[in-house]
């Protein structure tokens, strides 16, 4: 039995490590790069072709949006750097100030034709082939092998479709929210007793710190934006991408409000200090709300990341439900801080405070303020599509594409109203 479980773990483990963004990138760039020297090998006149598999490993990423990218602009960049240096080999030939104006020229060009990240190679191109004596053979090879280096790997992905990474980012989505709920709770737990200045600061801390997960998540949620996109396998790529990241906006603005509440109560902790926060009835019902509340972001989260519409009717009618009950114990909340601002009038800007910002979480978390927010990502997305490529658009929905986006969408984070 025990061997058994132990070989579950390791297909589990080995599971993982195919999908992981690293390993991925470097067997494929490995094989791209291979098979590129070896067809360079066979059509370049250079005896070691190194140009191809350079560029293959240069165009070769882990989405087949960033290769088709990558690739058009490490093509024109090398073209771009030849050019400048037969012409610079017909006016002056090799000096030490024709370099340097080479390397001018050739980064200045660059810029031109908007190769991006790709500038350096321009003036690599041009003083690899400004420096031998042949300049024609030299230059033609190059462009040769940077294309033969282009072609594999645009093939390489083409036929060999990169993973979509879409679930590695729900996880990465999911993980927030789940840190998120922890720190809700400790929050919640620490407020219904006596919760010194220094306690109620560190919590602020974690708040704050939750900052980094946002920007992880971010690179997560980029990575699969980037998979979806020119990819075959998938279908309403553009719903998939403004699902994730309306749900990423949500969950940030949740972040930032619960850091404000953190604040709020480090303020209120050192005021009242050495007393409890709140009064004894008041601080449990703060510890229930914030629970709920807690568990209302790890539903939305699910709910944001399931693509099937059956478990998305019910992840936001459990949602729906788990935002009732919060918005029930939010009103009892209400009426005891009330209460507790009439007996102490000092802190009553603080105590309103705290339901101000628990009210911001729950209407950032209302179904019908996502469906809301859903339809006008999505119309804002559509009109700029529509007006950066127009007849692109025009084709999409003569074939029905935008149509049959604007029927799915149901099934994608929450029906619309």
């Amino acid at each position: 039995m025990r061997e058994v479980r132990e070989g579950s773990v390791s297909l589990e483990r080995l599971g993982k490590l195919r999908r992981d963004p690293v390993v991925v990138q470097t067997l494929r760039s490995a094989a791209a790069a291979t098979i590129a020297y070896v067809i360079a090998l066979r059509l370049s006149p250079e005896a070691a072709p190194l140009t191809a598999p350079l560029t293959a490993l240069l165009v070769v990423q882990v989405t087949l949006y960033a290769t088709l990218t990558n690739g058009i602009r490490r093509v024109n960049s090398v073209v771009a750097g030849v050019l400048v240096a037969i012409a610079f080999s017909l006016l002056v030939g090799l000096t030490w100030w024709s370099l340097a104006l080479l390397i001018v020229a050739s980064l200045v060009v660059g810029h031109l034709v908007r190769v991006d990240e790709y500038v350096p190679e321009v003036a690599i191109s041009a003083m690899l082939v400004l420096g031998v004596t042949t300049v024609g053979d030299t230059a033609w090879a190059r462009i040769l092998e940077t294309l033969i280096g282009a072609v594999v790997g645009l093939g390489f992905n083409l036929l060999l479709a990169p993973p979509v990474w879409v679930e590695e980012a729900g996880e990465s989505l999911e993980g927030l929210a789940r840190r998120l709920r922890q720190l809700m709770l400790r929050i919640g737990e620490e407020a219904a007793g006596h919760t010194p200045f220094e306690q109620a600061a560190a919590r602020l801390h974690e708040a704050r710190r939750l900052d980094h997960d946002i920007v992880e998540v971010d690179a997560a949620l980029k990575q699969a934006e980037d998979s979806l996109r020119l990819n075959p396998r998938v279908r309403d790529s553009l719903l998939h991408r403004v699902v994730l990241r309306t749900g990423l906006d949500t969950l940030e603005i949740c972040t930032v409000v619960l850091r404000v509440l953190a604040r709020t109560l480090t303020d209120l902790a050192k005021e009242r200090e050495p007393e409890p926060l709140f009064a004894k009835e008041t601080g449990a019902v703060v510890e229930q709300l914030l629970s709920e509340i807690a568990d209302a972001v790890v539903s939305f989260s699910v709910l944001v990341t399931t693509h099937v519409s059956s478990n998305a009717d019910a992840a936001e009618s459990r949602l729906a439900a788990e935002l009732r009950a919060a918005a029930g114990t939010r009103d009892k909340l209400a009426l005891l801080l009330r209460e507790e601002a009439e007996r102490e009038d000092r802190h009553w800007q603080l105590l309103g405070a705290v339901l101000t910002e628990v009210n911001r979480i729950l209407d950032e978390l209302d179904t019908e303020h996502r469906s809301r927010r859903l339809l006008e990502e999505l119309d804002r997305v559509s009109q700029d599509q529509r007006a950066r490529m127009p007849r692109l658009t025009r084709l999409r929905e003569r074939m029905g594409v935008q149509e049959q986006l604007w029927r799915n969408r149901t099934g994608f984070g929450g029906r619309s109203s």
